[in-house]
């Protein structure tokens, strides 16, 4: 017997489409070339970083890392990551592998967010833990273009987006990347490998946990 839908359930499905339809709609998918030779790089950057030998490109997310390109514009960013192998003149990260650096997202300078991996794909944008984390990129970072209070909002509405979506554990700045070294979830195997970071700056970070706190995210391991 069907069930017919009641003043307040057809109230409901109204707004549940109405969150889907703004959730599905804020994300512009813009992606990266993703060729088989890409798909070899990553799964050969996952054998010789981490050691997950026979692993597929795919991960779980477990973390959402925040960057900024320090890149003044949208083109230049999606440019810097859209080639499949890592440009010459970057000698030090090209040294740890031929694959190109990425990020699943990038958020213009005017909030406009783009998605340029699929989610549970491993892109390579934060040392020793690609394998669990979801890059979001922010445009610019530089002292002509720092970042927005329009990327600041959909940085926040990105981590709801995905911590709703995924069993986040951990939020965290580029930056904080070394304070993981000797935790479970780093797997570079390199000790020697190591960038010096200050993306996306403290104060922004500060201001993204501030609004999604209601994730209770884990704190960071304590530096040593």
């Amino acid at each position: 017997m069907r069930k017919e839908i009641t003043g307040k359930g057809l109230l409901w499905l109204c707004f549940s489409l109405l969150l889907w339809s703004c959730a599905s709609t804020r994300i512009v998918d813009r992606p990266i070339v993703f060729d088989a030779q890409r798909e070899q790089l990553t799964q050969a950057y996952m054998a010789e970083r981490y050691g997950l030998k026979d692993s597929s490109i795919y991960i779980t997310p477990r973390m959402i890392v925040l960057h900024w390109t320090a890149i003044p514009t949208l083109e230049g960013s999606f440019d810097a990551f859209d080639d499949t192998t890592i440009p010459q003149w970057r000698t030090m990260v090209g040294e740890a592998g031929k694959l190109n650096v990425s990020s699943h997202f990038l958020v213009d300078r005017d909030g406009t967010v783009y998605r340029l991996l699929p989610e549970t794909v491993m892109g390579r944008h934060v040392i020793g833990l690609n394998h669990c984390a979801l890059g979001i990129e922010n445009v610019g970072g530089t002292a002509d273009t720092p970042l927005t209070e329009a990327q600041l909002r959909s940085n926040i509405w990105l981590v709801n987006y995905l911590s709703n979506k995924y069993d986040i554990e951990y939020l965290i700045g580029h930056y904080e990347y070394t304070l993981f070294e000797g935790h479970e979830l780093w797997l570079e195997k390199d000790p020697a490998y190591r960038t010096e970071k200050e993306d996306p700056g403290q104060e922004f970070m500060a201001r993204v946990r501030k609004a999604t706190r209601k994730w209770n995210f884990k704190p960071l391991p304590e530096q040593e």
